[in-house]
């Protein structure tokens, strides 16, 4: 039995809940999943039982729970430094930190006019105001942490995949959703967290589920 059970939302729309589980599926932590389907009758009571917040994602460990994606992505960096989550090297640990805390703080356009839908294709769709400059952000980290960080073509934004990577891939999902128009180097990034087997796991359970939350879908 695992130390870890990671209470998530639908596979298909939560985005915070995909963060710390392709963390988790990728460096190999074990772990047991609980999807609580969102947006349900039943929702609230049933996430209730395991967070204060009331809201997923949430790590439960032995006797305690810990939400939010970003603490949770902290916390097992910590937990397991031989999981690589973060950067050895100080100033890149810093900025690991520092676009993953941009990415949970901020990008409301892009959040809000393109909520992750793995299993649609909607290009063209989304482009309110703001988005293309939230857009124009994201890919300009993403260009700027692989030149100093990574180690060519195919390579995560610090070299090999740290929170930075978990916080930044349901961007890529949307884009991947939304297919708004970015450079050669973004849609190589992007093509790659696709490519990994967690993700193509997480994204064949999403096209298989059955829930459909019309607010989330455009």
């Amino acid at each position: 039995m695992s130390d870890y059970t990671l209470v998530i939302g639908n596979k298909n729309y939560s985005s915070w809940s995909l963060r710390p589980w392709l963390a988790m599926a990728v460096t190999g932590l074990p772990f047991e999943e609980l999807l609580i389907p969102l947006d349900t009758a039943k929702t609230k009571e049933e996430i209730g039982k395991h967070s204060p917040a009331g809201r997923v994602p949430v790590l439960k460990v032995e006797d305690f729970a810990i939400w939010d994606s970003l603490a949770i992505l902290e916390f097992l960096a910590e937990r397991h430094p031989d999981a690589n989550l973060l950067p050895a090297d100080p100033r890149a640990r810093a900025l690991c930190r520092s676009i993953s805390a941009e990415m949970h703080s901020g990008f409301e356009a892009l959040r809000s006019s393109m909520p992750m839908n793995i299993r649609a294709s909607l290009p063209g769709k989304g482009m309110q105001e703001g988005v293309q400059e939230d857009i124009n952000r994201i890919t300009a980290i993403w260009r700027d942490c692989r030149k100093r960080f990574g180690t060519g073509e195919q390579s995560f934004l610090f070299g090999h995949f740290t929170i930075a990577d978990a916080m930044y891939a349901p961007v890529v999902m949307r884009l991947n959703t939304y297919k708004p128009e970015i450079g050669d180097g973004a849609r190589a990034y992007c093509a790659m967290i696709t490519g990994l087997d967690a993700m193509k796991a997480w994204s064949k359970a999403a096209a298989g589920e059955p829930w459909i939350i019309e607010s989330e879908e455009i």
